[in-house]
């Protein structure tokens, strides 16, 4: 017993001695992403982003680590980004995105990074390269105009031409004119192709559309095939791209020429990838039109005989990223389940899918070496960053291949996330994840913070996050609670549609029985010192708490939605609302009055911090100004935070410091007086 007491009372000073995770812990990190295994199985080229507060950048820069273990080596260190590496098919070279001559280009440097040499100069610059499997062509993207496609002189006269003009005035016909956080110009993204050996570039997708499209399914929305002799691509033909999810999936030799569609589902159809043994092309699709949070299936298309297959129609939840087996006969796909992501398998042919790898924790970026045995992916955490991961193809122990974090997080408290679950809405089974204080001392009573994510259709989970990070949040002495109300992803696709037209209705009722659940279920937590916060919808779930309860001490909206009137008229993908509510605000006057927060404003009480990136296009700045202006009048004590150089997110490192600790400030303020 004595030596038991010891050995607790020696990790609580060890414990006690480490710093709180605040933000500057944070922003130590490095930031892994993108592992790419040779095609020998001998090396992994992975990319790692820093953060350098005081110059206010993020330079990124190309890594390699063995595959069987050893120390890694930044192997780039001209420019501030260095990054997507792509072996070539015989690993002696990589090919990767550079701007240190001054734009984006692909360059392309030996195995060790020996010898780079510039492959593109082009004045539209390039972008998601890709090697063909027979090695002899790099297919790459590159915002042309339509009119110039690859002719690069006709781009950079234009471009020079733009540049030079006094007038900087746009003019529009059509929709979509912006998005996110940049203007629709007269360039559109089109795919290239230029010899490895160099040669004259070539335009496999002229005319007016992007390709890829302002995609739904993630990056890579195109593959070549291991012929080297097509390509397949995602893209958007809809008259109305603003209106429309309706991606659809096109082949074209890699010459050029017509290209032929071979997808037909309404919805989205994304991230073609074709089977190593080219008999298949499998990808992920959508259903429904219209709707952005359908459930993503993964879908096969036998070449030979144009046969469709829906392999995960009877697996209720979303396939995330995925890749091919070596023999063809397999494909590895992540999920999302409860708020961990998991590797699963599934034959080609069908049947039930085996897991592969999972934990508390979310998997992806998987790969396998030639030979099908060993597997690479990325791992994180509530309580540790992305990391890179072997483990054996069928399974069993993994092995760390990346510690690049090991030392900050090692000196820093953080502490894991607990989950519990409650009834809400009509019964329904809600989940949330918790962390608690570090130093957390039992019978004391601490203030409470609930973060709501956006979406709506988003979740909480065992994932790490450089924004709204929770650990940051719980070093400054707050339990943290982040509840998957109704509309959460992970969850049965009827769950996630239950937010669909009752935004602040069943969701509400969840989150608040989570809150009921911390006043009488969770000793530590002070019901009279709690907080909310949330951005995108999760901002207009705090808009909405504005006026529906006062049990919230301090209020936090970050680039909330607040008005859905105006919101639909300035916003920029509108199949979004018009999926979520219908139709447009004048077809569906009732329903956009119910669930607008402004209709609400005379029951404004709650003290309130603004927060808006002026050049978010999503959830437009007026939607801020609006809120913050009926807080004023209403004489409920509010500050406006305004980014005029961020968008939807706060990315620069210097705007976000400041974003942590005016949130924490202001918490503080109402709570810890």
């Amino acid at each position: 017993m004595r030596r038991l007491l010891l050995l607790l009372t020696t990790c609580a000073l060890v414990f006690a001695q480490k710093k709180p995770f605040d933000v500057n812990a944070l922003l130590e990190l490095k930031r892994i992403g993108d592992p790419q295994i040779s095609p020998d199985g001998k090396l992994v080229a992975f990319t790692v982003q820093t953060v350098d507060v005081a110059a206010n950048k993020k330079p990124v820069q190309v890594w390699i680590v063995p595959l069987e273990g050893g120390v890694p080596r930044q192997v780039t260190r001209d420019g501030e980004s260095n990054q997507r590496p792509r072996w070539s098919p015989d690993s002696k070279h990589i090919a990767y995105l550079s701007d240190r001559a001054g734009s984006s280009q692909i360059w392309m440097m030996d195995s060790d990074g020996g010898n780079p040499r510039q492959v593109t100069n082009l004045a539209a610059e390039a972008d998601g390269h890709l090697f063909s499997p027979d090695g002899k062509n790099l297919v790459f993207t590159s915002a042309v105009y339509p009119e110039c496609g690859a002719d690069d002189a006709c781009n950079k006269k234009n471009l020079d031409a733009e540049k030079a003009s006094q007038v900087k005035a746009r003019i529009y016909t059509e929709l979509l004119y912006r998005h996110w956080n940049a203007w629709q110009g007269k360039r559109r993204s089109h795919l290239l192709v230029i010899p490895v050996s160099g040669g004259t570039v070539r335009d496999l997708t002229p005319g007016t559309r992007d390709v890829p499209p302002f995609s739904l399914g993630g990056s890579d929305d195109y593959d070549i095939s291991p012929n080297g002799q097509e390509v397949c691509y995602s893209m958007n033909a809809d008259p109305v791209p603003a209106i429309s999810t309706d991606s659809d999936l096109y082949v074209v030799s890699i010459a050029g020429g017509q290209p032929v569609k071979i997808s037909l589902t309404m919805g989205a159809d994304s991230n073609p990838r074709y089977s190593p043994d080219g008999k298949y092309i499998a990808w992920r699709a959508q259903q429904r039109a219209g709707y952005e949070s359908d459930r993503w299936r993964l879908m096969t298309l036998e070449r030979g005989t144009g046969k469709v297959t829906n392999l995960t129609e009877s697996l209720d939840r979303w396939v995330n990223s995925f890749t091919w087996s070596p023999d063809s006969g397999r494909l590895f796909f992540t999920m999302n389940d409860r708020g961990r992501q998991s590797i699963q398998v599934i034959p080609v042919t069908g049947g039930a899918a085996g897991r592969v790898a999972s934990g508390d924790s979310e998997l992806d970026d998987m790969q396998l070496t030639r030979n099908g045995r060993t597997m690479v992916y990325t791992q994180q955490s509530g309580i540790s960053p992305v990391e890179i991961f072997r483990a054996s193809s069928s399974g069993g122990e993994p092995v760390a291949l990346t510690h690049l974090n090991d030392q900050t997080l090692a000196g820093h408290q953080l502490t894991s996330l607990e989950e519990f679950w409650v009834e809400g809405a009509e019964g329904a089974k809600v989940q949330s994840f918790m962390i608690r204080p570090p130093d957390f001392t039992a019978g004391r009573k601490y203030p409470v913070l609930m973060l709501i994510h956006g979406g709506p259709e988003g979740f909480w989970g065992h994932a790490w996050t450089y924004r709204w990070n929770a650990q940051v949040f719980a070093a400054a002495g707050y339990v943290v609670v982040m509840p998957n109300p109704r509309g959460s992803t992970g969850y049965p696709q009827k769950f996630v549609d239950e937010v669909n037209n009752d935004w602040g209705g069943r969701a509400f009722d969840d989150i608040m029985a989570v809150a009921d659940h911390l006043v009488s279920g969770v000793p530590f937590a002070d019901a009279s010192r709690m907080t909310a916060a949330g951005g995108s919808y999760g901002g207009y779930m705090i808009n909405w708490i504005l006026g529906h309860t006062q049990r919230f001490k301090a209020l936090i909206s970050h680039d909330g939605v607040y008005n859905l009137n105006s919101e639909f008229g300035a916003t920029e993908e509108l199949w979004f609302p018009l999926w979520e509510y219908g139709g447009t605000p004048w077809d569906k006057p009732e329903d956009y009055a119910k669930w607008s927060p402004n209709n609400f404003v005379q029951q404004f009480h709650t003290p309130t911090l603004v927060i808006h990136g002026e050049q978010d296009f999503r959830v437009p700045l007026n939607q801020g100004l609006e809120l913050f202006t009926a807080l004023q009048l209403q004489k409920v004590p509010s500050k406006l935070l305004l980014f005029p150089d961020e968008g939807h997110w706060v990315l620069k490192p210097q705007n976000s410091v400041l974003w942590y600790k005016t949130f924490i400030d202001w918490m503080d303020s109402w709570v810890k007086k």
